[in-house]
């Protein structure tokens, strides 16, 4: 009896995932964390009206969801002052970056990342036999012209570019990103991953023609919105470009109840801005912390906070490893010089407090 015949890629590919999940590691540790501020999840949770709506699908879950999400997709572009055959939705920014590398991605084609930026974008692009560049961080941001540069020089079909950057927190002027759009080397693709833009500072939105042809943005449900378990992610970009998806996507991999708590959600924008103010104050909050402790926060666009200790990666992993062991769940980056970093999710103050109590036990340990 044989297995199996996987492909040859499949084959050369290491068993992995991008991130290791807190579950993974309450189940090994045999109890749960006590503060839980390493996903960049939104602790302060979704508007109430998202979950009403989630509720009261409960009883249609027989059925599939809309194939074309149409009622959310025509909210957004009416949301964004696009036509709905700019966007396509997804199951989160993950699922589609992954239908993106499908799309564009065969076997040696080059793509350009920045070196320690989110892992999840090189997971997909190794998924599909894409070749990844990689270019350093240039103070703690995405160097958006040694990116494009890069791009030129190995002819690549995509260049990711996350703002407000995940794990730094860094974030660009949108209008330096459309200053940069006249390097995009032809036939290159910018992925503009916008997962943290509605928490970052006025101006960081990057304002150009939607049938721009060189260049995909990407929003999330999952961060400002506090739905990161409902998987509710669009792109936003040129008709042919968006319509493409169609050939390539899982048409039913948007669950009902989902569709319809991110709607309720896109409605209720007093709520997302009272959630970034909450945001905004943890940042500071965590700031504080850092700063009562010898350590310093780096300036964050996102709902994380890096925060430096002026040394090592080695020495990063052991306060990380500190806190873990007294309950509290952060992650660090995960590349030289910016593994120097812990990164601490924002969060309500009972939150604050218990990462507050620990901290500087965990110093007190290693000094």
């Amino acid at each position: 009896m044989t297995g199996p015949r996987y492909t040859r890629l499949a084959q050369s590919l290491p068993s992995t995932v991008p991130f290791v999940g807190p579950e993974t590691q309450e189940r090994a540790m045999g109890h749960p964390f006590k503060a839980r501020l390493g996903a960049n999840e939104n602790i302060f949770g979704p508007s109430p009206k998202a979950i009403a709506a989630l509720t009261s699908a409960d009883p249609d879950i027989w059925m599939y969801g809309d194939p074309e999400s149409h009622d959310l997709r025509h909210a957004l572009a009416a949301f964004h002052d696009v036509d709905p055959a700019n966007i396509v939705v997804g199951e989160g920014i993950d699922g589609l970056l992954g239908y993106l590398a499908r799309l564009i991605v065969e076997d040696g084609d080059a793509v350009v990342t920045s070196d320690g930026a989110y892992p999840t974008f090189n997971y997909h692009v190794a998924g599909f036999g894409g070749v990844l560049h990689k270019v350093p961080y240039a103070q703690d941001h995405e160097d958006i012209g040694a990116l494009l540069a890069k791009a030129a020089e190995v002819d690549a079909k995509l260049v990711y570019l996350a703002n407000p950057d995940n794990p730094m927190g860094s974030h660009h002027r949108g209008a330096d990103i459309v200053a940069a759009l006249d390097a995009i080397p032809d036939g290159c693709l910018l992925v503009l991953d916008e997962a943290y833009v509605e928490l970052a500072p006025e101006g960081t939105q990057a304002e150009y023609d939607i049938e721009d042809p060189r260049v995909i943005r990407m929003r999330t449900f999952s961060k400002a919105y506090g739905m990161a378990g409902a998987r509710v992610g669009y792109a936003m970009g040129a008709r042919d470009l968006i319509t493409s998806f169609d050939k390539i996507r899982n048409h039913f991999g948007m669950n009902r109840s989902a569709q319809g708590a991110a709607l309720a959600a896109l409605s209720d924008q007093a709520w997302l801005a009272d959630t970034c103010h909450k945001v905004a104050l943890s940042r500071d909050a965590i700031a504080k912390i850092a700063q009562d402790n010898g350590l310093t926060a780096l300036p964050s666009a996102t709902n994380f906070v890096a925060i430096d200790r002026g040394r090592d990666g080695p020495y990063a992993k052991s306060i990380l490893d500190g806190l873990v062991a007294r309950g509290i769940f952060v992650r660090m980056p995960f590349v030289a010089p910016q593994n120097r970093c812990i990164r601490v999710s924002c969060g309500p103050a009972e939150e604050m407090t218990k990462f507050a109590d620990a901290l500087p036990q965990v110093l007190a340990a290693l000094d």
